[in-house]
């Protein structure tokens, strides 16, 4: 038997919050910890190959056919994705609480299963990065940790927006009607989940919070310029460790004319998920097909189906961290994962929001000037230019985001993080 730590990550089953643990995990490997991941049966083999151990689980009953990595949520959005084009509040009833919903069934679902790995491993440490509780962890890890890879305001202050609401920081006008919708439509969900942990022998759960806070150790992710002002300090063990990008081998292989022609290069992506929107995807590449840019287009699982135009390239899957930083400008979904990589990178942004928390980063983004949020559905093409060309011209923006890239390179999060859970297994 190996006398090295073990630590088991259990991140959410997409690949923005995979990703950051993965970065995390090639510190932590590199310095002599067994790394073990704890992953979705599609995910099976994806980490294998680099170079990690797995462990596989399932969130609901296997289906009758054969799923690609992430299936479940993609089958999930495309079904839901009419529900974006409605107001914040709206889709607490029609999308945040049924997904809310399959989250916590998933928990209810794996609970039996996680004990097993657990009582198998017997990790000295497990760090899970999801968005409701799984009491396994509570009752049978001997410490674990949490990572928020989703916008701050889920960490929930009297001083910040309402979670999920994309309301500005500086505007409370709207906050006490949406909150009031919030217990109506997740109220009756939190009370049954509540309900739950308890009968696993987990603690109950804090109000309006479906996930404990660790005694151990809880990171976030979110660069400080970008922070909320909070009215209750976070605890002692609460740390920001504000990007968490990981490391990516190899070097970025595009067209030439992509990379060395007129114009600035502007890198499209809505997320793995947000990309499987096709239409916006389409109407987004013909849009932009009449500026004089360049574009790398993230094309996501509907690759097949998205036709690009000239002085455009994409793919299916494109290595991000590789890619970033030969560009000048990003449209993104406003998902937790590229955000803090556009500030990694000192990229500028226009947001096109589609669910859960992207409506806070990208009002984040808009209301702090490091960038543009647009109404993802209601843009007009000459709006979406105006956007993109105002950000270029801009060199504020850019200069304010490149020292921000300064600042959290000479201190990089993946490597805080893996000090941070090295220091708790080592103790």
């Amino acid at each position: 038997m190996s006398s090295e730590p073990t630590v088991v990550f259990f991140p959410e089953g997409a690949y923005g919050p995979t990703n950051n643990c993965v970065g995390i995990g090639q510190v932590l490997r590199a310095r002599g910890v067994r790394v073990v991941f704890i992953l979705e049966e599609s995910f099976a083999g994806s980490l294998e190959a680099r170079g990690f151990e797995e462990r596989l689980m399932r969130l609901g009953p296997p289906p009758e056919t054969e799923e690609a990595p992430g299936q479940f949520w993609k089958d999930f959005i495309a079904a839901t994705a009419p529900e974006f084009r409605k107001p914040t509040i709206e889709q607490l009833e029609t999308f945040i609480a049924p997904t809310m919903g399959a989250l916590v069934d998933g928990a209810r679902y794996v609970d039996d299963r996680l004990r097993e790995i657990i009582d198998e491993l017997q990790p000295d440490l497990v760090v899970e990065d999801n968005v409701c509780a799984f009491p396994a962890l509570l009752t049978h890890a001997k410490r674990w940790a949490r990572i928020v890879s989703c916008n701050p305001a889920e960490l929930l202050d009297p001083s910040v927006p309402p979670v999920f609401s994309g309301y500005a920081a500086g505007d409370r006008a709207g906050w006490p009607e949406f909150w009031e919708a919030y217990d109506a439509h997740l109220g009756p969900l939190w009370d049954g989940f509540d309900a739950f942990c308890r009968e696993r022998g987990a603690p109950g759960l804090a109000p309006r919070a479906f996930i404990h806070e660790s005694d151990t150790l809880n990171l976030y992710l979110y660069p400080a310029e970008a922070d909320y002002a909070r009215e209750r300090p976070l605890g002692t063990t609460w740390h920001r460790i504000d990007t968490c990008v990981r490391e990516e081998e190899g070097e970025a292989e595009l067209p030439d004319e992509i990379r060395h022609g007129d114009g600035a290069l502007v890198y499209l992506s809505l997320g793995s998920l947000g990309s499987a929107d096709v239409g916006l995807m389409q109407r987004l590449c013909d849009a932009l097909a009449a500026t004089p840019h360049r574009y790398i287009v993230s094309k996501g699982p509907q690759a097949d189906e998205i036709e690009l135009r000239d002085r455009q390239w994409g793919a299916e899957y494109l290595p991000q961290p590789l890619l970033m930083p030969l560009c000048d400008l990003v449209i993104t979904h406003g998902g937790n994962n590229t955000t803090t990589e556009c500030f990694h990178h000192g990229l500028p942004m226009v947001a096109l929001p589609l669910f859960w928390d992207q409506y806070d980063n990208a009002q984040r983004i808009d209301e702090l000037g490091f960038g543009r949020r647009l109404p993802t559905y209601a843009w007009e093409p000459a709006e979406l230019t105006a956007a993109i060309d105002g950000v270029l011209a801009d060199p504020s923006i850019r200069q304010r985001m490149q020292k921000i890239s300064a600042r959290v390179k000479a201190d990089p999060g993946r490597v805080r993080a893996a000090n941070l859970i090295e220091r708790v297994v080592r103790a």
